[in-house]
């Protein structure tokens, strides 16, 4: 009796160590289920290429920017400059014009001068009083054409030379013995060039 109640008790005991070891034994975590532990290195290398893609984007994004405005402050130079030179071509050709229009009407006055001094010896040999009076539009044919001169403004060759109807303007057409045909014989009204343009065509007679 007593060695039954023995073994009872033995195997009661058995029976609460191993609950006891049930309970502290933990359950197993498979292996791709085990728990990472993630450093406060790591996380700050994240963030960090996180911020450094942010950055090269809006880099990126600044250079877009940066070629755009570029790409517009070389137009807006070059349709200034274009701008400045067309204005300037304008008001270089509005001066031309100006002054064209300008010799134009004084060249009447030239005509004029040339034909007073002309006849000046006819008017010397009537009365010596008059010389004076030649000798001061001499004077303002001098002046006169200098200024001219001073313009860029010259005369047409005209007596001697073959017709030319880019300068010259045949008014007739005369027999003329010593003269080859198309020759002119005779300057009938002078012609001016201003540079190469034709200020006024020479008016002259023509050999048949």
């Amino acid at each position: 009796m007593k060695k039954k109640a023995s073994m009872h008790k033995e195997e009661q005991q058995q029976h609460v160590e191993q609950e006891e070891l049930k309970g502290t034994k933990e359950p197993a975590i498979p292996s791709d289920e085990q728990p990472i532990e993630v450093t406060a290195e790591e996380v700050h290398r994240e963030e960090s290429c996180s911020r450094i893609a942010e950055l090269e984007k809006e880099l990126e994004a600044a250079r877009q920017d940066a070629e755009k405005y570029r790409g517009e402050a070389l137009r807006y130079a070059a349709e200034f400059e274009n701008f400045r030179k067309r204005k300037e071509r304008e008001a270089s050709a509005t001066v031309e014009r100006v002054l064209e229009n300008t010799i134009r009407e004084l060249l009447p006055l030239v005509d004029d001068v040339h034909r007073i001094l002309e006849h000046a010896p006819e008017v010397l040999e009537k009365s010596e009083e008059a010389r004076p009076y030649v000798e001061g539009v001499q004077l303002l044919q001098k002046n006169l054409m200098k200024w001219l001169e001073n313009k860029g403004v010259k005369k047409i060759e005209a007596k001697g030379k073959k017709m030319d109807v880019n300068y010259h303007e045949a008014i007739t057409q005369m027999e003329h013995p010593e003269a080859e045909s198309e020759t002119v014989i005779e300057e009938y009204q002078t012609g001016y060039l201003l540079g190469d343009r034709v200020l006024r065509h020479a008016k002259v007679v023509v050999a048949r």
